[in-house]
């Protein structure tokens, strides 16, 4: 996996760098700034990049420079994968980023957000950014659960197994790991999913059904 990591603190920047790394991945470019991050990227999209990793609060204006980055890259990279990381449980952020504007349209890189103190879990970092990585979509619990309280009555169709189920789906768990989590068959957790599909509207015949449906959960907000 080739990666990008920016943030304006070095020390978790090549804490970062050197953690994937040591998992056999390339770091291709490190960037302390949301101007020098969209410089690397313009420089190696032609090679090849995986995934983006990226604060939201960097220089130059310490505000959400980072953020203003990545959808800037999702623009034009739209094959890259952004991994967002942040400080802060800020809702209004991850709507940015996985509302109309940055959601996926045909073949786009994968999607994530997630608060710093999980980066310190390494197994669950890397789980995150291999679903990312793979053109899926994963957000933090503390962040979905927010989000959660705050989605609109286009989802009201579902029934509550059901958004339990997309909730966890948002958190990037496979179907496998949804029915460890709520003690439920395979068979059951996919008879959830597909009812989860039926009640968006989203048929077999769309691309990314399980992408698209998370993003249904995380964009329709008051």
């Amino acid at each position: 996996m080739r990666v990008i990591v920016a943030d304006d603190s070095a020390l978790l920047r090549e804490g970062i760098a050197g953690l994937l790394e040591r998992q056999g991945h390339e770091v291709v470019a490190q960037a302390a700034g949301a101007d020098e991050l969209l410089a690397v990227v313009a420089h190696h999209a032609a090679a090849g990049v995986d995934v983006v990793i990226t604060d939201v609060r960097m220089p130059p204006d310490y505000t959400d420079d980072g953020l203003r980055a990545a959808l800037r890259i999702r623009a034009d990279h739209p094959a890259i994968g952004i991994l967002v990381v942040s400080q802060y449980v800020a809702p209004e952020y991850a709507h940015q980023l996985f509302g109309p504007d940055g959601g996926p349209s045909g073949t786009l890189g994968g999607l994530g957000y997630l608060l710093k103190d999980r980066v310190a879990r390494v197994a669950d970092f890397l789980r995150s950014l291999a679903v990312v990585a793979a053109g899926g979509v994963v957000i933090d619990p503390d962040v979905a659960t927010r989000l959660l309280h705050r989605t609109s009555p286009r989802l009201a169709a579902l029934t509550p197994r059901e958004f339990e189920v997309l909730e966890l789906m948002a958190r990037g768990l496979s179907n496998a790991a949804i029915a460890e989590q709520l003690h439920l068959s395979a068979g059951a957790v996919s008879k959830h999913v597909a009812g989860v599909f039926a009640k968006l509207q989203l048929g077999p015949d769309q691309d990314n059904r399980r992408v698209r449906a998370v993003l249904e959960f995380l964009s329709a907000q008051n």
